[in-house]
């Protein structure tokens, strides 16, 4: 059986989740974790310094939580995807894929060795600033949320999995979601070649 982990991260409001959900919908036997499942209730969030809930830090989410299901997927692939009503492909059926995505995937250093394939989507300050001005959350961005806190943990996390050499594919999340799409599916596709 062919297992394939791959990992979706970059800024906030790159297009992680969109790509993410086309490559699932193409990919043979593709399940999902999206780490935004993953956030603590909001009373364990704690405020920091900078005065504003600390949601874009590894400590807001429960990352053991995370590499477990991530483990029970790898210990059974078919058991997990029908158990998430992922229809299982019999022309394909000794390949499994699993799409990791999150802002913060790869500064979690026990998942790092999972990933077959990790990709990493940028965009500009003033591009991740404008879309998330357009997002609907559950919990409002209080006025100055982003320039005070998103995007200073952003670049800090960014920095120190450079920094870790962490090996990544980066994506320009500027490109169109179809120019991009195609990009990855095509790169997974030809891995999945390869392990053949």
């Amino acid at each position: 059986m062919k297992v394939n982990i791959v990992g979706i991260g970059g800024a906030t409001n790159s297009g992680k989740t969109t790509l993410t959900n086309r490559l699932c919908a193409a990919l043979p036997n593709c399940c999902v974790i999206h780490q935004d499942d993953f956030f603590k209730p909001q009373d364990q969030i704690a405020v920091g310094e900078d005065g504003f809930k600390q949601w874009d830090v590894l400590e807001a989410l429960d990352m053991d939580a995370m590499l477990s299901t991530v483990k029970a997927w790898l210990h059974n692939p078919q058991k997990f995807a029908l158990a998430h009503g992922v229809p299982l492909q019999p022309g394909a059926s000794d390949t499994h894929i699993l799409l990791v995505e999150g802002f913060l995937i790869y500064s979690y250093k026990p998942l790092l060795d999972f990933y077959t394939r990790r990709y990493f989507l940028t965009v500009p300050y003033e591009e991740s600033k404008r879309r998330r001005s357009t997002r609907k959350y559950p919990i409002p961005d209080p006025a100055g949320l982003f320039d005070g806190h998103v995007w200073p943990m952003y670049q800090k996390y960014k920095q120190e999995m450079e920094a870790d050499g962490v090996e990544v594919v980066c994506l320009d999340g500027m490109k169109s979601r179809r120019d991009l799409f195609l990009q990855v599916l095509e790169d997974i596709q030809n891995s999945l070649l390869n392990c053949a």
